[in-house]
């Protein structure tokens, strides 16, 4: 008897599963009781998302089978239509600090607001400034920032405007770096280390909203030429942006704009208005905000173990890979068991401090 495995087959997997012709895939929401409760945490970018995954699934599977390298049931083997979610999921709690108007609708008017928080550390203070001479105007602001001992994050439109403005910074003596799309993960979480340990007082980007960016130590956020309306300048990018600094009690925003649009109007109001609620709030109870402190620890103590691996190339796939992430960290703690029942506790130590420091690392990425 001969075994083998046929490359592709998952392509035509509604022959193994017996589903007809148009019918939806088999998924985890068949397994959720009635009464289950879906969490859909970053709503507003998690819930296109979905719908963008049948769409470029459907686009691409078209092409292959119009030319013949799939036959026509490939179609089948999908992601779900935004239509069925619709249909499979439980009740639902989208959470989001920017909620799109899909959410709000889905909510019917039952919306919780989670504005105060624990720290009083308010939402930051908004300065609108001209854009004539607005790198200059920013040079000012960045010495003042980093007199404080503080980091800067500045956000422009385009690429060549973040290099260019990052080698200026650069030939004018600040420790200044840049963050795109093409940084791997690794190298993302040097580059945050450095600037929250002080190797490095600036972050240029482009779409620093994106990266998750958690940095206590920021106390100055400048977004430049905010008046140009698109999705970087959109009143959800804004708000999401403005975010970055208010990790800090002296975080500050200043958006260099010659026009006051309705995306500025709408998150600079909405950014007022939480920090009006955190005040009142402070003063009754009160509160002094108190800047939070993240340990760097993770970021640092993942380099030690990046130069310890022969092959670096192994640690990037596996940050990029969450799932292969956990499977890795699953094969490593039950080689640390292997080892202790063996009585081998100096390799067993090295396995759990490699298990931790993934760990974290994973955690930091949020």
């Amino acid at each position: 008897m001969e075994t083998g495995s046929c490359k592709g087959i998952e392509n035509y997997s509604r022959f193994l599963t017996g589903k007809a012709s148009g019918a939806p895939p088999p998924t985890l929401f068949e397994y959720l009781p009635k009464d289950a409760l879906l969490f859909v945490d970053e709503s507003h970018v998690a819930v296109p998302q979905i719908r963008a995954m049948y769409n470029g699934d459907r686009a691409r599977k078209e092409a292959l089978v119009e030319h013949g390298f799939r036959l026509p049931s490939a179609l089948d083997n999908r992601p779900l239509k935004f239509e069925e979610w619709q249909v499979f999921r439980p009740q639902t709690v989208f959470v989001s600090a920017t909620p799109a108007p899909f959410e709000l609708q889905e909510s019917k008017g039952q919306v919780v607001e989670q504005i105060i928080r624990p720290t009083g550390l308010l939402d930051p203070e908004c300065v609108i400034k001209p854009v004539t001479k607005q790198v200059e105007d920013l040079l000012s602001e960045v010495q003042a920032t980093i007199a404080q001992g503080l980091r800067v994050l500045v956000t422009t439109l385009t690429k060549k405007m973040a290099e260019d403005l990052t080698n200026y910074l650069q030939e004018l003596g600040y420790k200044v770096s840049y963050l795109h799309s093409n940084v791997h993960t690794l190298e993302r979480i040097e580059i945050i280390r450095d600037l929250r340990q002080g190797n490095i007082d600036i972050l240029v980007g482009i779409n620093l909203l994106r990266e998750g960016l958690d940095i206590p130590e920021c106390g100055l956020v400048a977004i430049l030429d905010a008046d140009k309306e698109g999705f970087l300048r959109s009143e959800v990018s804004l708000i999401q942006t403005i975010g970055r600094a208010a990790r800090n009690s002296q975080g500050r925003v200043v958006l260099y704009a010659d026009v006051i649009t309705k995306s500025i109007e709408k998150a600079v109001g909405e950014t007022h208005r939480r920090r009006k609620v955190q005040q009142e709030y402070n003063q009754k109870h009160s509160i002094i905000p108190k800047t939070i402190n993240h340990n760097i620890h993770a970021l640092v103590e993942l380099e030690k173990f990046d130069n310890k691996l022969d092959n670096k190339k192994q640690i990037h796939s596996l940050l990029e890979q969450p799932i292969k992430l956990k499977a890795h960290i699953n094969k490593l703690k039950k080689e640390m068991n292997r080892a202790a029942s063996n009585l081998e506790f100096e390799e067993a130590a090295k396995l759990r401090d490699q298990i931790n420091v993934l760990e974290e690392a994973a955690l930091e990425l949020g």
